[in-house]
């Protein structure tokens, strides 16, 4: 995606800054770049320098509306296959490439507990063990992963062995980064 921007925003808005994984705030008028869009979150460079995230629920602070914020849970009977499309809408907020695609997925195991529903748990990684966006990629997961048909519980553990390598990306993902 080329660049957007700069935008002002126009109000305050909370933002993850990248790739620390720091809560902030940027003020009012604040000018922005919109440097990715995916799935409902805006990847954003500023003035000075450096990347935060927004997401889709403040939208409206960049002029945009955004209906994947207030997506329902989803209708219909589960499959296995909306737990793999939910997760590939998940992605890097510094790559364009979801974590599915760069391999970050280490396991996704789905069961049925004898008290009904399904419970999903999935093992990922980070591209670098220090990077501080992990918590913030396990809550998108866990969030989208809950909004499925019959899922009472989705654990996400975020694991560093093996350690990811660029490897473990797919052919389309190595395709798209140009590598």
């Amino acid at each position: 995606m080329t660049a957007i921007g700069p935008i002002s925003l126009n109000r305050e808005c909370d933002v993850v800054q990248i790739p620390s994984g720091s809560r902030g705030t940027l003020p009012a008028g604040t000018p922005v770049r919109i440097m990715q869009s995916f799935s409902g979150t805006y990847t954003v460079s500023t003035d000075l320098g450096y990347m935060c995230r927004i997401d889709g629920k403040d939208a409206d602070a960049l002029g945009l509306s955004n209906t994947e914020a207030s997506k329902p849970e989803m209708e219909g009977t589960f499959q296995e296959q909306m737990v793999w499309d939910q997760l590939k809408t998940v992605y890097d907020p510094e790559i364009p490439v979801n974590i599915v695609d760069l391999g970050l997925i280490y396991s996704c195991v789905v069961t049925s507990p004898d008290d009904g529903g399904k419970k999903i748990l999935v093992k990922m990684s980070m591209t670098a063990p220090g990077c501080g966006m992990g918590d913030v990629l396990k809550a998108d997961v866990q969030s989208k992963l809950s909004r499925l048909p019959e899922v009472k519980e989705v654990q996400v553990d975020v694991v560093f062995e093996p350690a990811w390598h660029m490897g473990l990306m797919s052919e389309a993902a190595k395709l798209q980064l140009g590598l």
